[in-house]
């Protein structure tokens, strides 16, 4: 056996054994009720910092937004189907201990043992912690080969997102064959979690790519965020307490058995040249947006929440609200009725060197920030790539934003005590 196949069984072994403990400890305790032990922190007691794991629908897609996330695609690195099963039941288990606060798995003292949590989050509040997890397309099929029995029951929805207008998509922050969506309201919080998926996953998944993002701290959860341009982000969004509008353009339905009850994301890291927005006179910005840069109101209206109006002319017979704004672009009277559910975080990454393209030929330093938009629908074929193909043809904003990677992701729905991620899949296919 080479030293490379030596590796990756020492890693398999790694993985099965970490699983089978995991699976363990969950047996021990009564039926996944996840009861605090002697390990678990105290503080995450408190109702309002737990957000539940388990229900009809995954929490992290209606749930309100909380001021960071951490996202996460990986590749899968198994062939096997049990494995594959064997690493969403322990990261089911996982999830559920760490949401309510507790560590991914109960610790032990021995010293000659390789501890199952990392622990940088003992003594920390569950701060709302949400895991949202999601199956890419090539989880069914890739480079034409059906994988793990699934390639029959990928969804008619789960498309590949067609090139857009202006993409420049990084091959290293783009696909996956499954992600996790991690928010809370504290970044150690956050970043603890997806690192307890990462090391639970070895010698079965590894990562692809990830990106943090956050919200103001401050914000209410009845209040829509800003994003670095300065404008609020998601005005447009169906009501998270509307149950119809949410059957309507967020939850999946019949058409795929085991989707329904889920959501389709997807989610697309959007670099924004700051610097040359910045620069931009704000009676421009708003045009560009076609909305108050303080109020959020569309243009011409005083409330963030008043409807637009698309008819309404200025005193030169132009459209108050212009033809190729993003907010014109976006509306669903201009795209069939399409809307999706945003849940979009900005993002910074520091800085990046680039090289000046034009005059005066110097080289300087920009910030590596953006966007990490991400979106739930009930098909992204009449969500997102309804929406977005005009938007990436016509929208003023192409001039400040680029799309840079991302993927679409079939989030199944939500798990039942005792089950696990993704079950309403493996139980057909």
């Amino acid at each position: 056996m080479s030293t490379t196949d030596d590796s990756r069984l020492h890693g398999r072994r790694r993985f099965l054994a970490s699983a089978t403990t995991l699976a363990a400890a969950a047996s021990v305790a009564p039926a996944l009720s996840y009861a605090r032990n002697r390990n678990a922190p105290d503080a995450s007691a408190s109702d309002a910092d737990v957000v539940p794991f388990f229900g009809e629908h995954q929490a992290g897609i209606a749930t309100p937004q909380q001021s960071h996330v951490y996202f996460a695609a990986f590749d899968v690195a198994t062939e096997k189907r049990d494995e594959l099963i064997a690493l969403l039941k322990t990261w089911t288990n996982a999830a559920a201990r760490l949401t309510q606060g507790q560590t991914a798995a109960p610790l032990s003292n021995d010293p000659g043992k390789e501890p199952l949590d990392s622990g940088e989050s003992q003594g920390l509040p569950a701060s709302r912690l949400t895991v949202t997890f999601g199956f890419g397309a090539t989880l069914f099929v890739k480079d034409g080969k059906e994988r793990f029995g699934l390639g029959d029951h990928r969804p008619a929805a789960l498309v590949d997102l067609p090139r857009f207008n202006g993409d420049q998509l990084v091959a290293e922050r783009t696909g996956g064959d499954l992600c996790i969506q991690v928010c809370a309201n504290d970044p150690q919080v956050v970043f603890h979690a997806v690192r307890q998926f990462a090391r639970l996953s070895y010698g079965a998944a590894k990562l692809r790519w990830a990106q943090t993002g956050f919200l103001s701290a401050g914000k209410s959860a009845h209040e829509t965020p800003r994003n670095l341009m300065g404008f609020k982000d998601g005005t447009m969004n169906p009501s998270a307490s509307d149950s119809k509008a949410m059957s309507d353009f967020v939850w999946a339905g019949s058409e795929t058995a085991w989707m329904q009850g889920g959501s389709y994301l997807v989610a697309r890291p959007i670099r924004i040249a700051l610097e040359h927005w910045d620069r931009m006179k704000l009676a421009f910005q708003e045009q560009v947006m076609g909305r108050h840069k303080d109020t959020g109101a569309p243009l011409g209206k005083t409330g963030e929440f008043d409807a637009l109006d698309l008819e309404a002319n200025d005193a030169d017979g132009n459209p108050v609200l212009p033809e190729n704004s993003h907010v014109r672009l976006g509306a669903p009277a201009v795209n069939d009725g399409a809307q999706i559910l945003r849940r979009s975080y900005s993002y910074d990454n520091g800085l990046s060197f680039t090289a000046e393209r034009w005059p005066p030929w110097h080289q300087g330093m920009e910030f590596d920030a953006g966007l990490m938009f991400l979106c739930f629908q009930h098909d992204p074929r009449q969500g997102f790539i309804k929406i977005f193909d005009k938007m990436s043809k016509f929208d003023m904003m192409n001039q400040f934003v680029t799309h840079i990677g991302g993927g679409v992701f079939a989030c199944p729905p939500g798990v039942r005590e005792g089950g696990y991620v993704g079950q309403s899949l493996f139980g057909v296919a």
